[in-house]
């Protein structure tokens, strides 16, 4: 899977859809920083997840942002996502490719470089490390470094993913240590500062 380095942002899903989301979504993929875009939602049913899903996939389509589905092979290619993304708990990767194809697999490796290597070994799209910094998104039970970036981009030339916290103030970091997407969720969308749009913009 190859990254655009100007489209560097990997953008989750809020936790709920709210009024204006669509339209806030929107407005953030025309930054021409979204590069992947993943639908994680824990409350809602199937049913919802698949009405959301299919207003969420042409938004992606329409500009040129992959779409992939939080911990579900099964609804990535009920709705014809891009893709999914599967947590250490998840099925494994050779499960979820004969659900979805040849389509896009990312995993999370929290801060193992163990994982990393049964990751590439099973050839995972890309590698997902974190919590790199504090977060109120998700409950945080491993904490990660730059250093297992610096030992993973000595073993495979897969994109990295960071996670956990990321903002403006603690982002180039990641970026200037070859992290290739930088995921991001709370920090667009439970920004009381500025609406989603103007966080993607400045983040430069």
């Amino acid at each position: 899977m190859r990254i655009n380095k100007k489209k560097f942002i990997y953008l989750i899903s809020p936790n709920k859809i709210y009024p204006k989301f669509y339209h806030d979504l929107n407005k953030v993929f025309e930054t021409g920083k979204i590069s992947l875009f993943q639908l994680r939602f824990k409350r809602y049913s199937l049913k919802q997840k698949i009405a959301i899903g299919k207003k969420i996939h042409p938004i992606c389509k329409k500009n040129k942002v992959k779409f992939l589905v939080n911990d579900d092979p099964t609804l990535s290619k009920k709705i014809n996502a891009d893709g999914c993304h599967i947590g250490q708990q998840d099925m494994s990767i050779v499960e979820a490719r004969k659900i979805i194809g040849n389509k896009i697999i990312g995993v999370t490796c929290h801060n193992s470089i163990n994982l990393a290597k049964a990751a590439i070994k099973r050839k995972a799209d890309y590698i997902a490390f974190g919590s790199f910094f504090s977060t109120k998104t998700k409950k945080v039970k491993y904490k990660a470094t730059t250093k297992i970036v610096d030992k993973v981009k000595k073993l495979t030339k897969i994109p990295i993913v960071a996670i956990g916290g990321i903002n403006i103030s603690n982002y180039k970091k990641l970026l200037l240590n070859n992290v290739n997407l930088l995921a991001i969720s709370g920090y667009v969308w439970n920004n009381k500062k500025y609406k989603p749009y103007k966080t993607i913009e400045k983040i430069k």
